[in-house]
């Protein structure tokens, strides 16, 4: 065991007594809740995957005891999307509670949104009287400190962009929870890791602390089954490949299964670090006696690719890069259980909160509350889908082209429909339920001609709905083949 791992888990193992306060206590129904107001606390790390938690895999490689505590005291969504698999896109969508393409805000470099048009969850759940918090990492085009922008009146430790800072999250959380207050509260407290694998994968220094080095891959987890890129994947994607695998900031193309299983192994013990920090949260919540009257949701900005497909990082539209963990735990618990509905983050987050918070939700919030399926009405998904977008933009120039194609991803119960603006082969339909790990492209296979049509139509119709006017969508009957030149440098 390496000595970061022991200090994890002995870190681990100082809180969860405190942490047996809030999490291990006897659930209770959902209208045994109290009829005042509860307090939110929002919980989010950066760039964790939703399968990487030891409650969904097992403890062998990974040990997340105190996420894995939420997920034991209410209810974990196992297909939740990002709405873009980037850091400031998803949480700009995920404060907002508008999709990027409403908000103007698709990459790391875009423009400041406009907060009196997009008001964040901060200031909803100001304006009704609560009072804010926000905690760590940031990385929003809007000053936090500014509490009449960003709508949060106390902001502590704002870590900005990836220079480290996680361990000053949990006192600084300590501090706002202990504060003395005849109102109640919203705080989000957020993580920087693991997103420290980006800097792991190019040999630097770790903003949060090494890690020491990998034991023999023998000794590591497993590597993908799908690193392989999908058969017949859209150019663009592949053009992304290649870009970025030039690039200092993507240094994986001689990886072998060697070093990805050495990654994954870096990668969880970077969890398992947040995850002891998560744990001080806990503790300190359950010291303010507050841990029963207080909803708690847990989540990510994006997931990490971790090998699959020969990615690293995000950016792209498959499932390890997308999909994110997504706990609710309401006031008093719930009966713990895991919930297959369609969720957006970005835009089902802030409705979620308002919902339990008893304030009105706005007419312009598109997302929903997921807070029926969290207490057990057995109620028909409102949705059939949810749609993503991603803009393949931190790669490098190849070979005198340049090419930052933009995407948009429609994900059903069953298939993902992806579609991009550039390049040959445009389009990607893959069958989930059959091939999960994405290895296959059927929009350019005859017998998938029907589905095909069928998601273009549904992904044109839910544009025009959305006003989602900035992406040209191909048209039903286009076919697979439609080329557009790449753009010269």
């Amino acid at each position: 065991m390496t000595l970061p791992k022991f200090l994890s888990r002995v870190a681990n193992a100082t809180v969860l007594t405190a942490i047996s306060l809030a999490v291990a206590s006897p659930s209770k129904a959902a209208s045994s809740a109290p009829a005042h107001r509860p307090n939110v606390l929002v919980i989010l790390t950066d760039e964790q995957f939703a399968d990487a938690l030891s409650c969904r895999q097992g403890d062998r490689y990974l040990r997340t005891p105190n996420m894995d505590s939420l997920a034991a005291r209410g209810v974990s969504f196992t297909r939740a999307y990002v709405a873009n698999p980037l850091c400031v896109p998803s949480r700009t969508a995920m404060l907002t509670g508008r999709y990027p393409h409403e908000t103007g805000v698709q990459t790391n470099e875009a423009g400041q949104f406009d907060p009196a048009k997009f008001p964040t969850m901060g200031t909803y759940f100001q304006r009704a009287g609560y009072d804010t918090g926000y905690v760590g990492k940031w990385h929003l085009a809007i000053p936090a400190e500014d509490s009449a922008v960003s709508g949060f009146n106390y902001a502590a430790n704002l870590i900005r962009n990836t220079q480290g800072g996680d361990a000053g999250t949990p006192p600084a959380v300590a501090e706002f929870l202990n504060r003395k207050r005849d109102r109640p509260f919203l705080l989000v407290a957020s993580f920087l890791n693991p997103h420290n694998i980006c800097e792991w994968a190019r040999g630097q220094k770790l903003p949060d602390g090494d890690i020491g080095p990998p034991p023999p891959p023998e000794n590591c987890p497993p590597a993908p089954v799908n690193r392989a890129p999908q058969n017949g994947e859209p150019e663009a994607v592949d053009f992304a490949r290649r870009s970025y695998v030039s690039s200092p900031q993507f240094p994986v193309a001689g990886y072998d299964e060697a070093k990805w299983r050495q990654y994954r192994w870096a990668y969880y013990r970077m969890i398992e670090l947040t995850d002891a920090l998560l744990g001080q949260v806990l503790a300190s919540l359950a010291a303010s006696g507050h841990a029963d009257d207080t909803l708690i949701v847990f989540t990510s900005d994006h997931g990490d690719c971790q090998g699959a497909h020969g990615w690293n990082q995000k950016q792209v539209l498959y499932e390890e890069s997308l999909r994110v963990p997504f706990m609710v735990v309401p006031p008093h618990g719930t009966r713990p259980g895991t919930s297959d509905r369609l969720v957006h983050t970005g835009v089902d987050l802030v409705p979620t909160l308002l919902d339990y918070a008893g304030i009105a939700k706005p007419r312009a919030l598109p997302g929903f509350s997921q807070r029926s399926p969290v207490e057990g009405a057995n109620e028909p998904d409102p949705r059939r889908f949810v749609v993503v977008s991603n803009h393949l933009v931190q790669g490098v120039p190849l070979l005198g082209i340049t090419m930052k194609p933009a995407g948009r991803g429609l994900i059903g119960v069953r298939y993902k429909y992806c579609v991009y603006d550039q390049g040959k082969n445009r389009e990607s339909l893959v069958d989930l339920q059959n091939d999960p790990g994405e290895t296959r492209n059927l929009a350019g296979e005859p017998a998938s001609a029907e589905v095909l049509n069928q998601h273009r139509t549904m992904l044109m119709d839910w544009s025009r709905e959305m006003h989602d006017t900035a992406f040209p969508y191909v048209a039903p009957g286009a076919g697979s083949g439609t080329k557009t030149p790449l753009t010269k440098s």
